[in-house]
Parts: structure tokens; C-alpha cells; sequence
């Protein structure tokens, strides 16, 4: 049952929190959870609040729920980390946006322990993939593993690359993307005023006739980093409807998502140092694109 509230002025979690008297940790899963609106909106926990807007709040809406979905296969596993191959179509960890079917869901229900430093809602959740990015993903089961893994993607000690199939011809084999991103709305744009520093190195994998497949090496790990940067040369990602690569070729690719995948994942071991470097294949959807791709198809 909801209950409405004046707000003060404040972040949004921590205004719920002395409104309504519940902790602040559980307020959090609340927002995150879409139990708490604002105007009739859903806000994040970190929202500023400047007063009098209107809330309306469900603490029930954090009810606790049994973990679910499929299992994700895993790639490597010990008592301080996992590395899973993600599905496309999976978001990483609950938003604000709503639940649904998470991988940490699905981690849970396979009964992996996840650090808690993580947070209550992505716990051992060390970086993420889009939901509609495949590929691999480390998620620390430790709160020490999680701290030196949070470590190492700052400094960028962690070997992340991703093979993405873009439209048209690279004028380069080789080049580098630097441009700093920021949010408008929902999307990521090239923001060369206020956005934060972003690159990107690519490399030319193959030379199609309609499209080139690349491999990607994020230095930094902003939002769509990858998609942006690549639309922003204007060779967008093949299926990638968000930013310019939807189309013709795409629908003749079979592509209901953006051809991309993080399918080399290396780091040294938060514990004991020792270097893990994995790979993961194309999974059938990318792999049969990929073939009719070389077979010349045309739109």
C-alpha cells in the first residue's frame, strides 16, 4: 500500500528514509525496485530533491522474492570470484527501472555466494555488459576480491575485448577513439564540454563487403562506451538500434541486437595473482550473422 509525502529538500533516498523511518539501506532497494515515485516518476536513489515535490512510496515493493532463471554457464570459479559467459537479453543487476530476470538473479538461484560490498542490489558486481551485449563478466564472491577487483578496473589493469561487427569500411586497421561521453536523457552522447573522458582503441579483425568486424579495447568503462564511440565514427555497430545501426543490413544478418561481445576477459588473480586470461566464442545468433555476412549477402 502506498503513502504520499511533501518532500524535503535533500537526496531522494535519504529524504524517504526520514520520512517514512526505514533504514536507508532498505529505502534504496525500495527506489530500486520502481516503489518509489516522485510526481509520478521513477527517480534514482541519488536524486535531488529541491521540496514540496510529491511522493509516493511502497515499502512493500522491496519484498523479498526468490531468486530465479536460468543458469549462466560459467568459465572459471573459486571461492573468491566467478567468471560467467553472460546471455544476450540479460540485464546485469536490478535498476531503478525495475528487476525482471538479472544474472544476479540468476547467480543466486545457482546458489553463488556474491560479495555484499557490491551492494544490496548488485552485489559482487565488479563492471557490467548491456543487456544486449553477450560475452564475459567477472563478479567477485568475496568483499576482498571485490575490493581489488574494483582496484584493478580503475587503474585499468583489467585485458577487456570485445569483437563487434560494424557497418561499412574503417579508413584505418588501426585507430584510436578519445572522446568524453555524457548522458542526455537516456542516451550517451559525445560531450566534449562536460562529459567524462572516454577511449577506445579498435582493430580491424576482417574486411567484409558491406561490413568490417573489429576487435574493441575499452581504456575507460563509461555507459556504451564502445556503441557511442563507434557511431561517433560513423561505422555504428550492425543491430545496434539505439545508436544508427539498425537497418537493411542488419535485418539481412538475422540481428535482433547489436553484434557485440566481450569475448576476452584477463586479469591477475585478486588473491592469489595469478594471470587468468579466457576466451568465449561467438555464441549461434553472432556466428551465424558473422557467415552470412561473409557470404556476401546483400540488403
Amino acid at each position: 500500500m502506498s503513502s504520499e509525502f511533501d518532500a524535503t529538500p535533500g537526496r531522494l533516498d535519504v529524504v524517504v528514509a526520514a520520512l517514512t523511518g526505514a533504514p536507508r539501506a532498505d529505502v534504496q532497494r525500495v527506489i530500486a525496485a520502481g516503489g518509489v515515485k516522485v510526481d509520478g516518476r521513477m527517480r534514482r536513489k541519488s536524486f535531488q530533491l529541491h521540496g514540496g515535490e510529491r511522493l509516493e512510496v511502497d515499502l512493500s515493493a522491496h519484498a523479498a522474492r526468490e531468486p530465479t532463471g536460468a543458469p549462466v554457464p560459467i568459465r572459471y570459479r573459486d571461492e573468491h570470484l566467478v567468471v560467467v559467459a553472460k546471455p544476450a537479453g540479460v540485464v546485469t543487476h536490478p535498476t531503478a527501472a525495475g528487476r525482471g530476470d538479472t544474472l544476479v538473479d540468476r547467480l543466486q538461484a545457482m546458489g553463488i555466494p556474491l560479495a555484499a560490498a557490491g551492494g544490496s542490489e548488485r552485489p559482487g558486481i565488479v563492471h557490467r555488459l548491456d543487456a544486449g551485449t553477450s560475452g564475459l563478466l567477472v563478479v567477485a564472491c568475496t568483499d576482498d576480491a571485490y575490493g581489488i577487483l574494483q582496484g584493478q578496473m580503475r587503474r585499468h589493469e583489467v585485458e577487456r575485448r570485445y569483437l563487434a561487427l560494424v557497418r561499412g569500411a574503417p579508413a584505418h586497421d588501426r585507430f584510436t577513439v578519445e572522446a568524453p561521453l555524457g548522458r542526455r536523457a537516456a542516451r550517451i552522447v559525445v560531450d566534449r564540454v562536460q562529459g567524462r573522458a572516454a577511449s577506445t582503441g579498435f582493430e580491424v579483425r576482417e574486411r567484409l563487403s558491406l561490413a568490417t568486424l573489429l576487435e574493441a579495447s575499452p581504456r575507460t568503462g563509461r555507459t556504451h562506451q564502445i556503441r557511442v564511440h563507434l557511431q561517433a565514427t560513423g561505422h555504428p555497430i550492425v543491430g545496434d538500434r539505439a545508436y544508427g545501426g539498425a537497418g537493411d543490413l542488419a535485418r539481412a544478418l538475422g540481428l535482433r541486437r547489436p553484434f557485440l561481445h566481450a569475448w576476452r576477459l584477463a586479469f591477475d588473480h585478486p588473491i592469489s595473482a595469478a594471470r587468468i586470461d579466457i576466451t568465449e566464442p561467438l555464441p549461434d545468433d553472432l556466428a551465424d550473422a558473422l557467415a552470412r555476412a561473409r557470404g556476401d549477402l546483400q540488403p
